[in-house]
């Protein structure tokens, strides 16, 4: 069941605000705290990979699905270089975190693709 979908240029300035409507989301779909803190991370780091990558713009979408899964479309010129020290950081953070983690780069834009179940 979709829940929200949210498009926005893709920016430092924006992250704040993304991420206290993803808190917003997951107290309405019963996510404690602790667990809206660690949807938060995930959310923030990879809209971060998909502006390393060159991303101008996001679309992002929560659907309900035993859990909370997570898709991020990122569009603008891709850079396809070597990943940086803080990919490998959103990286990890994101596999510790969450299941079905992928991660598709293409020429005009990337996805990320995850499920949040929380603790």
């Amino acid at each position: 069941m979709m829940l929200m979908t949210m498009e926005f240029p893709l920016n430092r300035e924006i992250l704040t605000t993304i991420r206290l409507s993803v808190g917003g989301l997951c107290a309405l779909t019963g996510f404690d705290l602790e667990a809206a803190e660690d949807c938060k991370v995930c959310v923030t780091e990879g809209l971060l990979l998909l502006m390393h990558g060159g991303s101008e713009r996001a679309r992002l979408s929560f659907a309900r699905e035993n859990g909370l899964r997570v898709c991020m479309e990122g569009t603008g010129k891709c850079a396809p270089g070597e990943s940086a020290p803080e990919e490998e950081i959103s990286i990890a953070l994101l596999t510790a975190l969450v299941e079905d983690l992928s991660w598709e780069r293409g020429e005009n834009g990337s996805r990320i693709e995850f499920l949040f179940k929380g603790l």
